[in-house]
């Protein structure tokens, strides 16, 4: 018998809690999302709910302006740091499911090979141009206005293993931009380049001024090279569900069903209404405009808003859930709106846990590596794991 009926994971895309050791090494000593989002708003933003949880006590010895440590929170805490050799989304999703990345994915800081810009090329019959590293923002802003005039593809990438295709859906139709993304994501696969993600960018408007990216965002991740938790669930029946991009992460593979959000305020919603459901199983979600909205542009004020937003739609998910439900809250990286560049941010990420039917108060302690989520989630199934991670189910008491 499962100790909790139904468990909920949530993975605020994005907001790391603090360096992690091994930060150095990818040149982001000093990051801090969440706590520099504190200092921003000068501690005068509230994370009522999440605070309640315990998220404020994780960092005691160095507390989050506006999100300080509370005597009693009703849920456990504690923070994870990764070991996979990237700090891409990818790679954090994959080792919370007890895969981590240890072969470096390919990395083009400069831009990709001219190899693979003409295959892209002859495959589309269309131009590349920029292929360098870019704000998505910035780029469709810059070379907007060109692509519309010419039908050429705007392809660019930033600090992490991905090749971002952007274009503008009155030019180049949505079908026709997935068709050319895929063709890039079975190109990309195996090494020389291994790209941990292709990611079509779509976007409206007709000049610079009124560019908009939309909600058809879609990513093609590399399919997981070993099982991960996800088929473990569903090899033992536990129904598996995914809300967000968690089916684009792990391309539909260990996923019974899922949906597509457009907005973290969609995910949360849809999240609830899977909770007030008959569903059980594993319910995971994954809220991308920390990310993609705010923390790649450099955005505090918009980053500090959002998890202020989230944080009231919490409060309902808490509500809705029923005593056998546990919730767990993490993150898959950093990404500091007040560092330098626009890239992820190498962080440890918080970790919260709850459920109404646990007193609370426990400290989780650091974990590592995040695969000890998974490896909770299989123990409370009853299904068994591989070792690489470690269960802390036993400390929710």
């Amino acid at each position: 018998m499962a100790k909790f009926k139904r468990v909920i994971g949530i993975v605020t895309d994005s907001i790391g809690i603090g360096a992690a050791p091994d930060a150095q090494k990818f040149n982001d000593e000093g990051a801090d999302t969440l706590g520099h989002i504190g200092e921003f708003f000068h501690g005068d933003w509230a994370l009522p709910n999440w605070q309640k949880l315990g998220l404020g006590n994780i960092r005691e010895d160095a507390p989050i302006r506006g999100v300080e440590p509370i005597q009693k929170p009703i849920g456990y805490y504690g923070k994870m740091f990764e070991i996979s050799a990237g700090k891409d989304s990818m790679d954090g999703h994959w080792e919370m499911m007890g895969l981590p990345v240890t072969e470096p994915l390919g990395f083009f800081p400069q831009g990709f090979p001219e190899k693979l810009i003409k295959q892209i090329e002859d495959f589309s019959g269309r131009k590349v141009i920029v292929n360098l590293p870019y704000s998505g923002t910035e780029v469709i802003k810059k070379y907007g206005e060109q692509q519309l005039k010419t039908g050429d593809l705007i392809v660019y990438t930033s600090g992490d293993s991905v090749l971002q295709i952007a274009a503008n859906t009155a030019v180049i139709p949505l079908k026709e931009l997935y068709k050319i993304c895929e063709y890039a994501r079975s190109i990309t696969t195996d090494q020389p380049y291994k790209i941990g993600r292709v990611i079509a960018r779509p976007y409206v408007g007709d000049k610079a001024d009124n560019f908009t990216r939309t909600s058809d965002r879609h990513d093609y991740a590399l399919m997981p090279n070993a099982p991960t938790d996800l088929d473990r669930l569903q090899a033992a029946r536990v129904p598996t569900y995914g809300v967000g991009k968690i089916n684009d992460i792990f391309s539909g593979q260990g996923l019974d069903d899922g949906i597509h959000t457009v907005s973290n305020e969609d995910g949360m919603n849809q999240t609830i209404k899977q909770v007030e459901s008959a569903r059980e199983g594993f319910i995971f979600t994954n809220l991308v405009d920390f990310d993609a909205m705010y923390g790649h542009r450099r955005n505090a004020q918009g980053d500090g808003d959002a998890l202020m937003a989230f944080d009231k739609q919490l409060g309902e998910l808490m509500a809705a859930m029923q005593e056998d439900d546990l919730l767990m809250i993490t993150s898959d990286h950093g990404n500091d709106p007040t560092f330098r560049g626009t890239d992820h941010t190498r962080e440890y990420v918080p970790l919260v846990v709850y459920s109404k039917s646990l007193p609370g108060g426990g400290d989780l302690g650091i974990r590592s590596p995040f695969a000890d989520m998974g490896a909770t989630i299989l123990e409370n199934f009853g299904v068994e794991g591989t070792g690489v991670g470690h269960s802390f189910l036993a400390a929710l008491k």
